[in-house]
């Protein structure tokens, strides 16, 4: 697996399909379950915990089970969610503390770890 991090509007994707440049990829905002499962690419996927949070009330754990549930290395990328403001509602404070419990559980399951910042990939793992 390869993990893909770093703030909004970094240019997270692009980094990713210039390295992949065959990968189908899944939107995490818009994308069923069923083609978020299958990809091989995920993108959003912070989004995609939010969306899991709020309608299906599933925990961490059983997130990643799903995901990974098929033997397929993928590539995930994901917005770093917990800078800036701590906010006032119990909800997006409680997402953003899942979104960074996540991806220290795929980090540390990836083959790779990259932080994009203005496009450019720099090798965590």
């Amino acid at each position: 697996m390869h993990l893909i991090i770093g703030g909004a509007y970094q240019g997270k994707l692009e980094y990713a399909r210039k390295l992949y440049p065959q990968i189908q990829w899944a939107d995490g905002e818009i994308d069923s379950f069923e083609k978020i499962q299958n990809a091989i690419g995920i993108y959003h996927f912070e989004i995609y915990i939010k969306r899991i949070l709020k309608n299906e009330k599933l925990d961490i754990k059983e997130i990643i089970e799903q995901i990974f549930a098929k033997d397929i290395q993928k590539v995930i990328i994901c917005d770093e969610v917990g800078y800036g403001l701590v906010p006032v509602d119990s909800f997006e404070r409680y997402y953003r503390e899942q979104v960074g419990r996540i991806c220290t559980t795929l980090a540390k399951q990836a083959d790779k770890v990259t932080r994009v910042v203005c496009g450019i990939g720099e090798k965590l793992k």
